[in-house]
């Protein structure tokens, strides 16, 4: 596909995922962007629900990047054991506190450059804090489904994430960014699943060159 029939083509995908998932949005639980990027950090290697069922102990334990900073790492480890990898994250999120503390007086920053310099953030993370917590359409989030998806729809054959959202960027409007990775994320999870995509039930079907229903 040359560029402007890949561009077309974005533009069909946004179109139909937009009529698809009129609900599409963040799945994480949140109210302030501290809330979102810990969520963010508990997400990797678990499912969005089962961090919500975590965070709300979570928050109310640890309110502030302060407490956070502060955290007894048992405690801590206790509340979040269920989402994996959970020494591992407790250190990032004791790490972080304290980073917001010493840097930002407690508060999360809303720029890329100081988000992806705080330990343990890079720029998907950061990606999802400024478009979900700030509106600001800086990238777009590649998880696993967003780069699966974009394989599978002919909108790149890069593999590695920056990569990826380096061929979307220009394919789509900024101030549909933060709202194309809830998109692809929707339909992921529903239908364009990993192991076995819904391909007879898909709005895509006829559009899609992955498609097993396509001649």
């Amino acid at each position: 596909m040359n560029k402007r029939k890949t561009a077309q083509h974005a533009t069909e995908v946004f179109a139909r995922l937009k009529r698809a998932h009129p609900d599409a949005h963040c799945e994480l639980d949140h109210e302030t962007p501290l809330q979102l990027l810990v969520a963010t950090i508990l997400s990797a290697q678990c499912t969005d629900k089962r961090v919500n069922m975590v965070t709300p102990l979570l928050f109310k334990t640890f309110p502030t990047a302060a407490s956070l900073a502060d955290a007894d790492p048992e405690k801590l480890e206790e509340i979040i054991k269920s989402t994996g990898f959970f020494r591992n994250k407790t250190k990032s999120l004791i790490g972080l506190g304290k980073a917001l503390v010493e840097r930002h007086n407690g508060e999360v920053p809303d720029s890329m450059d100081t988000l992806v310099k705080l330990p343990g953030i890079g720029r998907k993370t950061a990606n999802v804090i400024l478009g979900n917590a700030f509106g600001k359409n800086e990238g777009v989030v590649v998880d696993t489904h967003v780069a699966r998806l974009s394989h599978r729809l002919g909108l790149t054959k890069e593999t590695d994430p920056v990569k990826i959202e380096q061929d979307l960027i220009p394919l789509f409007p900024r101030k549909d960014w933060a709202l194309l990775s809830h998109l692809l994320i929707f339909h992921g999870r529903r239908v364009c699943v990993a192991r076995a995509p819904k391909c007879e039930i898909c709005v895509l079907n006829d559009i899609c060159p992955s498609s097993s229903t396509t001649e």
